[in-house]
């Protein structure tokens, strides 16, 4: 289920989309300001952000600058909701990095739909990860070190593909658990360290590119 932020200063608005996200099978948190928006984000990162442009503490457009200006966050989908309607205005969005740009007053459907093409495209970019000797193809849920196939469990599975796709980034132990394991996954840490291991092992010389950001988590690079 993906989760996706709602970024609107418009109670209305913002509890329409929370409601139309909701009914599509999306899970959904909302937010009236950037600041509760910023909060949340480094607690946990979304699949998707719907943003309006127009906020009583930032302009989106920044918003969205400042997104593709941190690594963590550079991929990360947006779609601008605004009600100018302006050919520049869009530009202006696409500019600065926004995938997609939905103007007010917009119908339900419609929201829906554009919400449906920018996860798929993300989703279809990134079937194939690759780093150094170690390839992962999601379509067939395959990995292959030194064109190797690589026989991994799924939760390693899991794990591998979340360390490829922040190649590069540190990832926290909490958004590890929280995204292989589940939110709801209460088990010691320790299990994690064991995965970490045996993942390691099994890519062989390979598994010396994960390495361990002490109290903090783990990267791949």
């Amino acid at each position: 289920m993906a989760l996706i932020y709602a970024v609107e200063d418009d109670k209305n608005i913002l509890e329409i989309e929370m409601f139309a996200l909701k009914n599509s099978g999306y899970q959904v948190d909302g937010f009236e300001c950037a600041r509760d928006f910023y909060k949340k984000l480094d607690e946990r990162l979304p699949d998707l952000v719907l943003l309006d442009i127009m906020l009583p503490d930032e302009d989106g457009l920044e918003i969205v600058g400042k997104l593709r200006r941190r690594p963590e966050t550079k991929k990360l989908p947006v779609i601008m909701v605004t009600a100018k309607t302006t050919e520049i205005d869009k530009v202006k969005g696409l500019d600065v990095g926004a995938d997609d740009y939905l103007t007010k007053p917009f119908g339900v459907m419609e929201l829906i739909a554009r919400v449906k093409a920018v996860l798929r495209r993300t989703m279809e970019e990134e079937k194939f990860l690759s780093l150094g000797d170690v390839f992962l193809d999601d379509e067939k849920h395959m990995v292959y070190v030194k064109d190797q196939p690589c026989s991994l469990t799924f939760k390693e599975y899991e794990l591998l593909k979340l360390l490829l796709h922040n190649a590069g980034i540190v990832v926290t132990r909490e958004i590890i658990l929280e995204r292989v394991w589940g939110i709801d996954f209460e088990g010691e840490s320790r299990t994690l360290d064991m995965h970490i291991r045996t993942l390691r092992q099994k890519l062989g010389d390979a598994g010396t590119m994960i390495r361990t950001v002490r109290n903090v988590g783990y990267m791949i690079e």
